[in-house]
């Protein structure tokens, strides 16, 4: 029986040398940073969306009923009132977690059958429709919101409506700048 040993020990030397410069080549490869909430949320669009909620609310002090809820509309382009993007219902989901996150009871509008709905677009409230919504679910106010277009900015306005009087009972105004993110959410689909 022939020994072994000598291409054993030769078969094992050479992975114990191999492996390390296996690994290393794997490792030199850089590391793809995982994209989470937490690595995206210092930017400038979500900042400037619950900062505008936080300004809303600091105005609602003392102005709203604490076991009556609020309805958020989507936010539209100003230039179209019956249309919106990505960007549009994007803010108005932020604003409304925001607004939720400081207490406020948020009716979920994707959940209700009897909003005007346009496919593609969101919950887009027509005038004449809000008193009606508001009194369906017992709202005492409706957050509605629109935004414009320039070369190289957005210019979003919000406001909290009593839908009874149309009174506006907090506004906030906030510009976002037309990067890559916000320009990308601005194209229709």
């Amino acid at each position: 029986m022939r020994n072994f040993a000598p291409l054993r020990a030769l078969l094992v030397a050479t992975f114990a040398t191999a492996l390390p410069l296996l690994l290393g080549a794997c490792s030199s490869t850089p590391a793809k940073e995982e994209t989470n909430y937490a690595t995206v949320s210092s930017n400038q669009f979500i900042a400037s969306n619950y900062k505008a909620a936080d300004m809303l609310l600091s105005q609602l002090n003392g102005k709203l009923l604490a076991d009556k809820p609020l309805i958020m509309a989507t936010v539209v382009n100003i230039d179209a009132l019956e249309q919106t993007t990505t960007l549009g219902r994007l803010v108005s989901e932020q604003i409304s977690t925001r607004l939720s996150q400081g207490n406020l009871n948020m009716v979920e509008m994707k959940l209700r059958n009897n909003v005007y709905l346009k496919r593609g677009q969101g919950e887009l409230m027509l005038t004449r429709e809000i008193g009606q919504v508001a009194q369906t679910h017992n709202a005492q106010a409706i957050v509605v919101g629109s935004y414009a277009e320039t070369s190289d900015m957005v210019f979003v306005n919000v406001k909290v409506i009593q839908p009874n009087t149309n009174f506006v009972l907090a506004a906030h105004d906030f510009a976002l700048a037309k990067e890559g993110i916000v320009r990308s959410m601005l194209m229709q689909h």
